[in-house]
């Protein structure tokens, strides 16, 4: 990742609006329907491009294929590995839990309905079963990208404890060995994108989420004894890829739920920095995660480092005023340098296919604002 060295660069967080020709064939899909997987193929490397030109005329420095071939960050792992045709249980959101009536707004949306019917857990032996999907990916976007003068291009990958949160496990006796195992068939993914000269971006919701789902009713220690061996396992997994390669993103969970039971980010923050990824992508401007970035008042970051805040919402169809984007950039880096700040999204705008809590044309104009907030911060700073 590229420092910000003579203004702030912006980023997001990977995921970005599906055409809609693109969200149909995917639907059908995933729910079984025979369809042209030569035209599927033609589609996504189309949206790929277009996706890619999108970014670049809005100004987005470092960019993404807006994981235009995924049905979720975490649910396309089961076409490219072994052992995930079980079935697993939904999860239980202790926020929503003590508000049920918010409930309807999440499991309610269709594109939400369909995950859940289609989220498999691991049953059997994990291993590779498709390394063709990552290198399409890697073509996809080298072509994308050609003659476009960009800040830098990643791509997003699950990581291991995504994978063993959100799919769960009825086939390996404990948490660790699961972990291993998917740990291991992942290995693969994670150095061809960084072979390919590309930034992996490494999504870990359940270094914080999981505190609220399996964890809401045990001590804080027994979280933390979580987030170490998923930080431990996930660190072995990529200990051939330069930390400076390397980005992860830290998520309580991008639905529009109360996330009054979120864990603080002071809590975890010492487990987090440990992480291999020398950059960290993370929600800051969400009401439950705003004022956090007084943490970094009392945290010392290492000099590797570098912050990703979110400073554009992606769970509410308010437009964030470009001086409020600046406001919060200039905040923290005049805390940790403006050289370690690049601008972000809080989570995704494409979590999953068909999702549409938030419509594209509202993302895009979102990022829009995050460009122009950090133009008017870059003016501040230098």
């Amino acid at each position: 990742m590229r420092r910000s060295t003579d203004r702030i660069l912006t980023t997001h967080t990977g995921s970005l609006p599906r055409p809609s020709e693109l969200v149909e064939l995917m639907f059908a899909k995933e729910e079984g329907s025979p369809i042209d997987e030569r035209l599927l193929a033609e589609t996504v490397r189309r949206a790929v491009g277009d996706v890619v030109e999108r970014q670049h005329e809005i100004g987005v420095d470092v960019v993404s294929d807006g994981e235009m071939s995924k049905p979720s960050y975490a649910t396309y792992v089961t076409d490219r590995l072994t052992g995930f045709e079980g079935e697993s249980t939904l999860p239980q959101l202790r926020d929503m839990s003590d508000f049920p009536d918010t409930a309807g707004l999440w499991f309610g949306d269709p594109g939400v309905q369909r995950l859940n019917q289609s989220r498999p857990a691991c049953n059997g032996p994990v291993a590779p079963k498709d390394d063709q999907a990552v290198a399409t990916d890697l073509e996809n976007f080298r072509t994308a990208l050609e003659g476009v003068d960009t800040g830098g291009a990643f791509i997003t990958a699950a990581s291991p404890g995504l994978i063993s949160m959100f799919l769960g496990n009825t086939y390996y006796g404990t948490e660790e060995e699961f972990l291993r195992a998917v740990a291991a068939a992942m290995k693969p993914e994670y150095e061809a994108i960084a072979a390919a000269g590309f930034i992996l971006q490494l999504d870990c919701p359940d270094l914080a989420m999981s505190r609220h789902r399996e964890f809401a009713d045990q001590p804080l220690s027994e979280f933390r004894d979580y987030v170490r061996l998923h930080i431990e396992v996930l660190n072995e997994a990529v200990a051939a890829i330069p930390p400076s390669r390397m980005r992860m993103h830290l998520c309580w969970g991008n639905y529009p739920g109360p996330h009054h039971r979120d864990v603080p980010l002071a809590d975890i923050v010492d487990l987090v920095l440990a992480a291999r990824p020398a950059t960290l992508v993370f929600e800051a401007s969400n009401p439950r995660h705003e004022h956090e970035w007084t943490v970094w008042e009392r945290v010392e970051l290492p000099e590797e480092k570098l912050l990703v805040p979110g400073v554009v919402g992606t769970m509410t169809n308010y437009i964030e005023h470009p001086d409020l984007v600046a406001q919060r950039i200039v905040r923290l880096a005049k805390i940790v340098g403006r050289e370690r700040v690049l601008a972000g999204s809080d989570c995704g705008f494409g979590t999953f296919v068909g999702l549409s809590l938030v419509p594209p044309p509202v993302a895009w104009a979102k990022l829009g604002s995050l460009v122009e907030g950090a133009r008017i911060a870059s003016e501040e700073l230098w």
